[in-house]
């Protein structure tokens, strides 16, 4: 019986087992190969990562935070190998083209940042959504504090026609991938 994280009560769910232990073991090999290896779990891999669910699993919130402190190991020991491979002036270029695009895609005007679901569809709220990219703007621009974590638990209201929710998550991928960058 595995016991690496505490269990959801029988009834409620949780996430499967199998599933986060086979994870685990790939992301301890990916880790600790050598240099030249390039494994499939990276720090965007892990950030994508989702597992089934079943009843008496894996504490979920258990394993969330476990997954963000893996993936901040895995985005340092990325950005120490490109420090390595091309240098750091060229890792910080790259991480400045990306956080230019970031606030390109967020000068556009509240309301049309994002595209928009259909008429019968629901999306992430686009106020809620303009508000936290406003947030954004003022980390990017005016060097006001935010936190990956508070990029990566943000959470949208739902709307009618509102903004498309992939769109959305795709730029709050991108925000997190250049604050892992730069820290």
């Amino acid at each position: 019986m595995s016991t690496t994280f505490p269990r959801a009560r029988k009834s409620k769910p949780g996430y499967n087992v199998d599933q986060v232990e086979d994870f685990l073991e790939e992301a301890r090999r990916a880790y600790t190969a050598d240099r030249g290896d390039l494994g499939v779990v990276t720090a965007a891999s892990i950030r994508r990562t989702a597992f089934a669910l079943q009843k008496g699993g894996y504490s979920t919130s258990h394993v969330d935070a476990a997954l963000e402190r893996l993936e901040d190991a895995f985005a340092a020991r990325e950005r120490e190998r490109a420090f390595a491979t091309t240098g750091d002036a060229a890792w910080y270029a790259q991480a400045r083209s990306s956080a230019q695009e970031i606030i390109d895609r967020l000068a556009r005007p509240e309301g049309q940042r994002f595209n928009r679901v259909g008429p019968f569809t629901t999306g992430y709220s686009p106020k809620d959504v303009d508000a936290f990219t406003n947030r954004l703007v003022g980390y990017f621009q005016a060097g006001k504090p935010m936190s990956v974590d508070h990029v990566r638990t943000v959470v949208f209201g739902s709307k009618k026609r509102g903004y498309n929710e992939q769109q959305v998550d795709l730029l709050l991928d991108a925000v997190i991938d250049v604050m892992l960058a730069v820290r």
